[in-house]
């Protein structure tokens, strides 16, 4: 790959990556896909919604979703670690632009129905475990190891900005012009996120992955973390507030709807705090100048999340969700922005694609989650099943940190890994 680094590039500023021309085209195109992704995801849990008044059915979308991201993560990463990173991800959002435009044929002709929404789920779900591993990889590609840290925590601010731009954008579009026009807006972005990507170099993969098997090439990425316990744990504890919590998010449809009786317009509304606290715990993250000390971090972060996540559940008025949504998200930011780059800094690149590739099932596992929580919601209501959920969170973090040893001296192992870049 080119260096596209100014002399500048490596100076320890937190904008320092943007001095990278090549990590410039890379935000950008990851900034349009990421809002459309988080703007259809609105569309598609407002559908499913719609056609189904069930919540169970917000589920079983996210469920078609989940299943095969989850089983295919693995081919993913190791397509990831043996194939040019660039062009795989432009190949997977190919994939997911064509099956999302035929979805908006179907929407203008007024012939979509449930079905329709499960099995294109299903197919993105089978394209993801593709993209995000490549993707998520290819930053240390084009920044280097020195500007990693900074370069993801901006990387994850712009991601948690599309979560206040596309949710915002899809549910304002849904009141004032309509769901065609929404679903439209998710598929162009889609478009525009796959032409930029092409401007991106090449990535090649390391020469030593073409020396093995795609068999042996999976067998190495589980053996990797067998043989390295913190990345084990860093991976089962990111699960934690993930899996319990985070599907919460596609229950703000049954508050605005169920709860506060608030619209299509206060659903956007809540996506969009849920986005801002999102962007704000990144930026955070990008703007500190002491960048040791994790675990204290990540600690006080999935704490501060479960008990706001609480509170949310609890709230009486719409105004108070608003604020609680954005102070959870800032929070989880916060701790998933640390809990990645700690991996990130821990492992060789020759891994990368098939490490990340586990984050990208560990991403499916919430989506799995999201099913029994939703099932909880109808049978109990949607503030019950979050506040169980929420104080779930609390007490499996806790038993975390005080069951594992490699995990509070993470701290240790995190910065030895970053001395020796």
């Amino acid at each position: 790959m080119k260096n596209n680094l100014s002399p500048l590039a490596n100076s320890n500023t937190p904008l320092s990556p943007l001095k990278n021309s090549q990590f410039k085209w890379l935000l950008t195109s990851n900034f349009a896909f990421f809002f459309a992704m988080q703007a259809q995801n609105v569309m598609r849990a407002w559908l499913a919604f719609k056609l189904t008044d069930s919540e169970l059915a917000l589920g079983v979308v996210m469920f078609a979703i989940a299943v095969p991201m989850f089983f295919l993560s693995p081919f993913g990463g190791m397509m990831a670690d043996r194939k040019d990173r660039r062009n795989l991800i432009i190949i997977g959002q190919a994939a997911v632009f064509l099956i999302d435009l035929l979805i908006l044929i179907l929407l203008q002709l007024d012939l979509l129905e449930f079905w329709h929404l499960l099995c294109s789920a299903a197919i993105i779900g089978s394209a993801f475990p593709f993209i995000m591993p490549a993707r998520n990889a290819i930053v240390v590609n084009v920044v280097g190891k020195s500007n990693l840290e900074r370069a993801m925590a901006i990387n994850m601010g712009m991601v948690n900005l599309t979560r206040v731009l596309g949710p915002a954008a899809a549910g304002l579009l849904i009141d004032f012009a309509g769901a065609k026009h929404a679903y439209a807006l998710g598929v162009s972005l889609f478009g525009i996120g796959l032409l930029f990507m092409t401007k991106v170099d090449s990535s090649k993969p390391s020469q030593d992955m073409k020396r093995l098997s795609p068999k042996d090439s999976i067998v190495e990425g589980f053996t990797y973390i067998k043989e390295h316990r913190l990345i084990l744990i860093l991976l089962m504890f990111g699960l934690v507030p993930m899996f319990l919590a985070m599907p919460f998010q596609n229950l703000l449809v049954v508050f605005a709807e169920k709860v506060w009786d608030v619209g299509p317009r206060g659903f956007g509304f809540l996506g969009a705090a849920f986005g801002i606290g999102g962007f704000v715990g990144a930026l955070w993250v990008a703007m500190i100048k002491d960048t040791y000390g994790h675990l204290k971090r990540m600690m006080i972060s999935v704490l501060a999340f479960g008990a706001a996540l609480f509170l949310f559940s609890i709230s009486p008025y719409f105004l108070l969700g608003l604020l609680l949504a954005f102070l959870a998200n800032v929070f989880m930011s916060i701790f998933n922005t640390l809990n990645n780059t700690s991996i990130q800094l821990l492992i060789p690149d020759r891994v990368r694609g098939r490490i990340t590739s586990f984050l990208m099932m560990s991403f499916s596992l919430p989506l799995l989650g999201t099913l029994p929580v939703a099932a909880v919601a109808e049978a109990f209501g949607a503030p019950f099943a979050v506040a169980l959920a929420s104080a779930l969170v609390v007490l499996a973090s806790l038993l975390f940190l005080g069951l594992s040893s490699s995990l509070r001296n993470m701290d240790k192992n995190v910065k030895e890994g970053r001395d020796l870049t």
